[in-house]
């Protein structure tokens, strides 16, 4: 249903529009209680909010944690399968966790991917046709001091191997 609203919208607004209203509209992600405010043109940067409110506080008065995961979840993940187009595969794998201290006020990330980390990932899809890629991203206060850090790993490969892949596990 996504990818189908995508095609349909990129006739009339730029990718980043389509990215960032998309996710701030979308139930799955409005149930985060963050916002994305802002994506780059070429989709390389995104930044999210995440503001303390009565649906994401905790029993110690700070923004759950599940609320911070749950927002960080999807967006690169997301914001990689737009950069590298419909040749390639990508799936979130894993994530693990750090919790620093505890927030008590609005709170912001930024997921960003440089042009040459692009063109590494597609040299080596070229190359072994698929990957794993560890990005680090911080939420940080208005002061930026590091509130959580999350380690995402995601799976990347060409698509045609991997639907290669799966039919050899079928079998």
């Amino acid at each position: 249903m996504y990818k189908i609203a995508d095609e349909f919208l990129q006739r009339f607004f730029k990718p980043s529009t389509i990215y960032k209203y998309g996710f701030n509209w979308s139930p799955m992600y409005r149930r985060t209680t963050a916002k994305i405010i802002e994506v780059s043109d070429d989709l390389h940067k995104v930044v999210i909010t995440l503001n303390l409110n009565w649906k994401n506080r905790n029993y110690a008065g700070s923004i759950f944690g599940g609320s911070m995961l749950a927002a960080t979840d999807p967006i690169y993940m997301i914001q990689l399968i737009q950069i590298l187009g419909n040749d390639y595969v990508v799936w979130d794998k894993s994530v693990e966790a750090r919790y620093r201290k505890p927030a008590k006020q609005r709170i912001f990330g930024e997921f960003i991917f440089t042009p040459e980390e692009i063109e590494h990932i597609k040299k080596h899809i070229a190359i072994s046709n698929e990957m794993d890629l560890t990005k680090t991203m911080n939420l940080v206060d208005v002061e930026q001091n590091k509130i959580a850090t999350f380690n995402k790993t995601l799976y990347i490969a060409n698509k045609d191997f991997y639907k290669q892949k799966l039919k050899q596990r079928q079998a």
